[in-house]
């Protein structure tokens, strides 16, 4: 059994997927170890387990949506595909979506995965409550307000198996999304700040080996004020339809060209109806402060040489602050440096160093849910919580029924837990 990108195989066989809360918390106290497992869109063992790995996909858990309180009840296995088509029927929306709208919504949340935008917090920032089967098989809601909600909401599976989540929920809204190309860097550089600002949510895709930025993705929500006009600044209005990865099918991707359309249908890179791919890639992501993102540009720019060969392409998005303990984001407005991977894992390790030299400098923190090479004593210095978010694991799990190598190695700093 292997996760969606095929490059890590789970050390175990034995998957259950429960139908009801009842035989869920049975599976819970039954097991020596277990992990909840999502939509396996994770890089790196975060979700591994040699004990018994828990899949939600079948308790059937239906979106209950509240429009009086501008509230959603979600189960955790449902993807942000299925909940967002729901919340646009009743006339509502989510702040927010990452690129790829198939993940799960609890999988995205836990790991403190983002869409982008300057003044669009990651995902978990919209969370209410979270549900969530302890150790010992009692089901719990930590909401929003309560001292550990910090700890619950972006907490890697280490506190319990998420059941439901409920979520914040703001009118529905129409995007467009337009595409620019070969905005020099000399120019993006020195407007940085106007550029990323620029539309409610932005991407650069770029392999920081050219004179310019290869493409910029920008989606602009109807009636909001334009921003700066990238045309202004050197850049090309693409024509055609474009796609992140030269020569990738671009029918895949969500419509281009300025076109108006709902937020479900443009925040994300991806259509919905379009099943990834096999997930021929590895990916990695760092954030660092706001401030220094363009010294880490260029800083990433002098070593580009290094990692060219092993690079697909590589996305800068940014990301307003929140208040997770471990959330890569929290705390601090963000840049976030993504980089897409050939599925070369040997070779992805041997580069991975040199850019987290460079971008260690700007205190990075990686996604937890990607490749990196990071430390213990490294994660303890760029998440100021890691050890308050440690010593609240072991009070709601002493026996380290949630533990995974992953996590003894990462919050923790030692061997595997047994």
């Amino acid at each position: 059994m292997q996760n969606w990108a095929a490059n890590v195989e789970y050390s175990t066989t034995d998957l259950r997927r429960p139908t009801s809360l009842d035989e869920l918390r049975d599976v819970v106290t039954g097991s020596r170890l277990v992990k909840a497992l999502g939509s396996r869109h994770s890089f790196n063992r975060v979700a591994d387990t040699d004990g018994t790995l828990v899949s939600l996909d079948a308790l059937g858990t239906p979106v209950e949506i509240d429009s009086a309180a501008g509230t959603v009840r979600v189960g955790a296995g449902t993807t942000h595909a299925a909940l967002a088509g729901e919340l646009q029927r009743h006339g509502l929306a989510l702040h927010n979506l990452a690129s790829l709208p198939h993940i799960s919504v609890a999988g995205a949340v836990q790991t403190g995965t983002h869409g982008s935008g300057v003044g669009n917090p990651a995902l978990s920032a919209g969370v209410r409550a979270v549900e969530l089967v302890r150790a010992d098989g009692s089901l719990e809601t930590v909401r929003r307000g309560d001292d550990a909600f910090g700890a619950s909401v972006v907490s890697l599976g280490a506190v319990g198996v998420v059941t439901t989540l409920e979520l914040d929920t703001v009118p529905t809204f129409d995007v467009e999304q337009t595409i620019h190309e070969h905005l020099p860097w000399a120019a993006a550089l020195e407007h940085l700040d106007a550029v990323l600002a620029s539309a409610y949510s932005l991407s650069f895709f770029t392999r920081y080996d050219g004179d310019g930025v290869d493409q910029i993705w920008s989606k602009h929500r109807v009636g909001d004020e334009v921003g700066l006009d990238l045309r202004d600044l050197g850049a090309v209005r693409a024509d055609d339809t474009t796609h992140m990865i030269p020569g990738a099918e671009t029918a895949a991707v969500t419509q281009q060209g300025g076109v108006a359309g709902p937020w479900l249908e443009r925040l994300p890179h991806f259509r919905f109806d379009f099943t990834p791919s096999a997930g021929e890639e590895i990916q990695s992501e760092f954030l660092i402060p706001a401030e220094h993102a363009a010294a880490a540009i260029e800083g990433l720019r002098g070593i580009a040489h290094t990692f060219a060969d092993v690079l697909m392409v590589s996305e800068i998005r940014t990301i307003a602050p929140d208040d997770a303990w471990i959330s890569p984001s929290g705390g601090r407005q963000s840049v976030a440096f993504h980089f897409t991977w050939h599925r070369r894992p040997d070779e992805v390790l041997a580069v991975l160093p040199e850019i987290e030299r460079v971008l260690g400098a700007f205190d990075a923190r990686p996604h937890w849910g990607k490749v990196s090479t990071a430390t213990h004593a490294e994660l303890r210095r760029v998440f100021p919580r890691l050890g308050d978010f440690a010593a609240h694991v072991e009070s709601v799990d002493p026996e380290g029924r949630f533990r995974n190598p992953f996590l003894s190695a990462s919050v923790f700093g030692e061997p595997a837990h047994v």
